[in-house]
């Protein structure tokens, strides 16, 4: 039996806890999670996604994005807004305040990247970046 701590798929597991603990403590004053900030940083990418593209982007159940947008939408972070392509449909669009939020989070962001990566070297975290990022595009959409 293979020891855990040389389990890829179980190192990936706690960094993941790890830093969704580290996010969730940096947003704790605003009263969001890392699932409302993941969200804006989704949608500070795009035009506007329908609840549906953003659960399939995010990897959310559906369900939960309802809730998600319900309480972005109350701060006023986002909006839902005709669907140019479907006017029966809605959208939901970031708004200037939720960039200013995303904006203002910046720091807190990079300084939980910092902790994570702060046993690696400049050239290690751009490695582990890249690595990272082509694992991620090569899963499930």
């Amino acid at each position: 039996m293979r020891a855990l701590h040389t389990d890829t798929g179980y190192l990936l597991y706690r960094l993941g806890l790890r830093s969704g603990q580290l996010f969730n403590a940096a947003l704790q004053e605003s009263g969001l999670r890392l699932r409302h900030y993941a969200l804006l940083r989704y949608l500070a990418t795009v035009e506007g996604a329908l609840q549906r593209e953003l659960s399939a982007a995010l990897g959310y159940d559906p369900s939960a994005i309802v809730g998600l947008v319900d309480d972005l939408e109350e701060l006023t972070f986002v909006e839902r807004a005709p669907s140019p392509s479907d006017r029966r449909s809605r959208i939901v669009v970031l708004t200037e305040k939720g960039r200013a939020f995303l904006r203002d989070t910046d720091d807190a962001s990079r300084r939980v990247t910092q902790e994570l990566t702060e046993p690696l070297s400049a050239r290690e975290r751009e490695t582990l970046q890249a690595l990272l990022a082509r694992v991620a595009e090569h899963g499930p959409s």
